[in-house]
């Protein structure tokens, strides 16, 4: 007998999801209805999944420089003789072409585009800029001191 009241329990619970299921996605639809959005976009804010996922993302590349940080950098050229006129805090075609000149008058690759080599040459940079990380010491047996193997005597 108890198997009976299982299957009635069991039978009562589809009956009931069958019956639910199109009640939630009618729920959806008048949600997306009343705000205007589409029925995936209600269903994606419901979620959250997807949105924390996009929120996390990272963009890739280099930022601009702030106005205040250009400025510093015409001010830096400026001192040098590369740039004339009054700092504007605007990356402009002037600014590249100062660029370029104290890139040229320092042995640099000439780009006109912020680098780290040029910003340490104008005094702006960190002191290990472009400069690679300490190698490790070397341990062990140095070539020179090398065990050779003994010739045999003939």
């Amino acid at each position: 007998m108890p198997s009976r009241t299982i299957r009635r329990v069991v039978l009562a619970l589809l009956t009931a999801a069958v019956v639910l299921a199109p009640a939630a996605e009618g729920n959806t639809a008048q949600k997306a209805r009343k705000t205007g959005a589409s029925v995936r976009r209600v269903k994606a804010v419901a979620g959250k999944a997807n949105i924390r996922h996009r929120r996390g993302r990272r963009e890739r590349g280099q930022k601009a420089p702030a106005p205040e940080r250009i400025r510093e950098i015409q001010e830096a050229l400026a001192k040098d003789g590369s740039y004339s006129g009054a700092p504007t805090g605007k990356w402009d075609t002037a600014t590249s072409e100062a660029m370029r000149r104290f890139q040229s008058a320092h042995g640099l690759n000439p780009t006109g585009k912020l680098e780290a080599r040029s910003l340490q040459k104008l005094g702006l940079g960190s002191e290990v800029a472009g400069v690679a990380a300490p190698m490790p010491p070397v341990t062990g047996v140095s070539s020179s001191s090398a065990a050779l193997p003994e010739e045999s005597n003939r």
